[in-house]
């Protein structure tokens, strides 16, 4: 396996890699590629949301990265721009990375969701083009409105002083288009931190424009399960619920299939 931090050239932003070479058994295969964005409502980034996924990823023949884009005090387009860059960096980097081009995906937990699903429905703004356009988006009870429903922390953290005037701008339910990448979305009825209805708007959303999506609702479960076992959380916490432990095989199947 290959581990490394990079530091990309544009804005500074880290990507901690996790990379199977096959090369001695497939020289030919290239896996689909995963960025992994972790939540912490802007503020931080939670490491249960960080190295566990992109092993847990690696597992399931799927590469994988993490993503240690900008939090509070920096602000909105920070992160942005961020996204973009990784994700053209990311395309750039494919072959020696033993990666499939046209198969490169953003994953985002909470407020890294929002950090993941920006990207894929602003792409068109950034300075790099398509080449920042991911090929799917795997969302994990992320946050996704600024309206009636938000996780207000999260975009607080985001625009700081800009919060009233910019928060329309980052409510991403109001950006899908006829070409935005598949996205599959799962939440918890139960979540009391980002209400299910972040991912429902951005469900509605997907299905008017016509856009490929999947959507997983588990009636138990918290905020922030990451993974839901005891590889990030200890024994006996209410985080672990097997019941949700299959998004992320749902999720590899589904990304497998692009």
């Amino acid at each position: 396996m290959r581990h490394e931090v990079i530091r990309l050239p544009g804005t500074g932003v880290e990507l901690e890699i996790y990379l199977t070479d096959n090369r001695a058994v497939e020289p030919e295969r290239r896996r689909a590629l995963a960025l992994i964005f972790p939540g912490g409502a802007y503020a931080w980034r939670s490491d249960r949301e960080a190295e566990p996924v992109a092993l847990r990823l690696l597992s399931l023949g799927i590469q994988a990265a993490v993503v240690r884009y900008s939090v509070a005090p920096a602000r909105y387009p920070k992160a942005l721009e961020e996204a973009a860059e990784a994700v053209a960096y990311a395309r750039e980097h494919a072959e020696v990375w033993l990666c499939d081009p046209h198969r490169i995906a953003v994953l985002g937990f909470s407020a890294g969701g929002h950090a993941a699903a920006h990207i894929g429905l602003k792409w068109r703004q950034m300075a790099q083009g398509k080449a920042c356009r991911p090929d799917a988006m795997i969302l994990a009870y992320p946050v996704i409105t600024s309206g009636e429903y938000a996780h207000r922390a999260s975009v607080e953290n985001l625009l700081g002083d800009d919060y009233e005037s910019l928060k329309e701008e980052v409510s991403l339910e109001r950006f899908v288009e006829n070409d935005t990448p598949p996205v599959f979305l799962w939440h918890t009825r139960e979540d009391g931190s980002v209400p299910v209805e972040n991912s429902l708007l951005l469900a509605e959303a997907l299905c008017r424009h016509g856009i490929a999506f999947e959507l997983h609702i588990w009636q138990h479960g918290g905020h922030g399960m990451s993974l839901g076992s005891d590889q990030v959380y200890p024994a006996g916490d209410g985080n672990i619920r097997p019941e949700c432990q299959e998004w992320i095989d749902m999720a590899a199947r589904w990304l497998q299939g692009i």
